[in-house]
C-alpha cells in the first residue's frame, strides 16, 4: 500500500468514528486508570456524544498519555499532560 493509499484508508477510518460527532464531556484522565496503563502522565479525554472515549496518546503503541494542540486562525492552545 503506498503512502496516498494508506492517507486515504485513515483518513475514512478517522470520519467513520469523529466526523459529526459532538463532544459531551471533556476530563483528564484519573491516576488509577493512569496506573492501570502503566502511565507516567494524564492526557486529556473527551466523550462523544456516541459513548465514544478519546484518548490522547503519546504514539500509536499507547505508551503514555499525550498532549492536543488546538489551533485557531488567531492562536494555538496546548491542553497538557498532568
Amino acid at each position: 500500500m503506498n503512502s496516498q493509499e494508506l492517507t486515504t484508508r485513515w483518513t475514512k477510518k478517522a470520519e467513520s468514528v469523529l466526523l459529526g460527532r459532538q463532544i459531551v464531556r471533556v476530563e483528564y484522565m484519573g491516576q488509577d486508570e493512569c496506573d492501570n496503563y502503566m502511565w507516567h502522565k494524564r492526557p486529556i479525554t473527551f466523550i462523544l456524544d456516541n459513548g465514544t472515549r478519546v484518548i490522547a496518546m503519546c504514539d500509536d503503541e499507547g505508551n503514555d498519555g499525550g498532549v492536543l494542540t488546538c489551533l485557531t486562525k488567531n492562536k494555538e492552545e496546548v491542553l497538557p499532560v498532568l
